[in-house]
């Protein structure tokens, strides 16, 4: 059993922090925030991630799993730390690695004997350099002979299915110079060797690299397939059965394969602006990710624009119900989601607003007080000019048709997400768009 300290309780910290405690290490999740501490020593958890709540009680009723809010006695107790802090995008792109700083000044104060930093944050190649310098400089004279090594270790967890991907990952990346961190980490990762889970061992540039180079990659073929349903707009071809086309394609595969109002979240949007901002830096034209974030850009008032349209160029004094706050299903994070954007433009083309998301109200609330949030689907369509689908919740996808027709004052609605069927639509008599569907089969 290894002790192992996670700084950070965020997405990644939490489930990374629960997750390591199921593989049968002993895990402390720390955090400056005692607020956050002391809610999940209740028992109660800060996010809303499917399955995150039970791992955590039956990890913490084992023993293994613990959260404080002093940090330096988890740094001194442990023998491996993950740094889990958040990366936000800076003013000019740039990945803000303060907090990253920060986390590795402490460890430096408190480091007592060898330990392994691991870096599970999301952060720029050249980082595990960065943090190697910060912590010898933090050094006392009581701990200035003992050794440390870094590892980068980076996440490949989507919010929603977060603790799935993480017991049960596509693949671990682990990148290190040394042959002890190296043993360490194959001992913390047990299990999944056990399960065969592929490994990457390499270096730690090269395992900074992986992690961005996939976010990048997934934003591309999302914008890509956002810019070919706009294509079929035009010319009737069904998206989804184009993306089904490709998918079956071995070298392609269906997966982000899905059209829509463009990506968000905490992910795709400040990762592709931080490798752009990286390559500048040393001379490295990243167009292709470039022309993804323009794309992800024009897809939101392309789609607004079918809105538009669909009310006769007026929302002004329009009642408009917005289902879907999150930028995804199953996860209660509004962070650039679509729905930021909808919102924007609604009430500054004085549009009158509600909304439902079955998770995100609350969080949406604090951005834009003047939305009127609603407790059901039923509740926000109610008296409605039109209706917008931004998020695919299931919720969603099998509503009644029939009974919302009977709540709205017009049958106006923009399936952004694609989940629901033209056919139905046009038989029950509404005015309705898409994202590259055609409106009759």
């Amino acid at each position: 059993m290894i002790k192992i300290a996670v700084i950070g309780t965020g997405y990644v910290g939490l489930v990374t922090g629960t997750g390591l405690s199921d593989f049968g290490n002993k895990v402390v999740c720390t955090d400056i925030n005692r607020e956050k501490i002391e809610i999940l020593q209740k028992g109660e958890i800060p996010i809303y991630e499917p399955g995150l709540k039970e791992l955590i009680d039956r990890n913490v009723s084992s023993g293994r799993l613990s959260f404080s809010h002093d940090i330096g006695t988890a740094i001194q107790n442990a023998e491996v730390i993950f740094i889990a802090v958040w990366t936000p995008m800076g003013v000019n792109g740039e990945a803000d690695l303060s907090a990253v700083i920060e986390v590795a000044k402490t460890i430096g104060r408190n480091l007592n004997r060898y330990k392994v930093i691991c870096t599970k944050s999301t952060v720029p190649i050249g980082t595990g350099d960065k943090i190697k310098e910060v912590i010898k400089d933090n050094l006392n004279s009581d701990n200035s002979d003992n050794t440390f090594d870094v590892v980068s270790n980076p996440e490949f967890m989507r919010e929603g299915s977060a603790v799935k991907d993480f017991l049960l990952p596509n693949r671990v990346v682990i990148g290190t110079e040394s042959e002890k961190a190296k043993s360490i980490m194959k001992n913390i990762y047990r299990p999944l060797f056990i399960n065969e889970t592929p490994m990457v061992f390499t270096n730690i540039p090269t395992a900074e690299t992986i992690k961005y180079a996939s976010n990048a990659f997934l934003a591309v073929k999302i914008s890509f397939i956002n810019e070919i349903a706009n294509l079929c707009d035009v010319t009737g071809a069904d998206v989804h059965v184009v993306a089904k086309g490709m998918g079956l394609d071995g070298r392609i595969s269906p997966k982000f394969l899905h059209p829509g109002p463009g990506f968000g979240g905490s992910c795709f949007p400040k990762d592709t602006s931080a490798l752009i901002h990286m390559g500048e830096k040393r001379g490295v034209d990243f167009n292709v990710v470039m022309a993804a974030l323009k794309t992800n850009e024009h897809q939101r008032l392309h789609v607004y624009k079918k809105l538009l349209m669909l009310m006769n160029e007026n929302v002004k004094g329009k009642k408009v119900a917005i289902l879907g706050l999150a930028f995804k299903a199953n996860t209660d994070d509004v962070r650039k989601s679509a729905a930021v954007y909808f919102l924007e433009k609604l009430l500054k083309d004085g549009a009158i607003v509600t909304a439902f998301d079955p998770i995100a109200n609350s969080n949406m609330e604090k951005i834009f007080p003047a939305v009127g949030y609603c407790n059901s689907l039923n509740e926000a369509v109610k008296d409605t000019d039109a209706v917008v689908i931004l998020t695919e919740w299931h919720e969603f996808r099998g509503m009644d048709l029939e009974k919302v027709a009977s709540l709205v004052r017009e049958k106006v609605i923009l399936d952004a997400k694609n989940i629901l069927n033209p056919n139905e639509l046009k038989r029950l008599g509404y005015n309705f768009d898409n994202v590259g569907r055609p409106t009759v089969k």
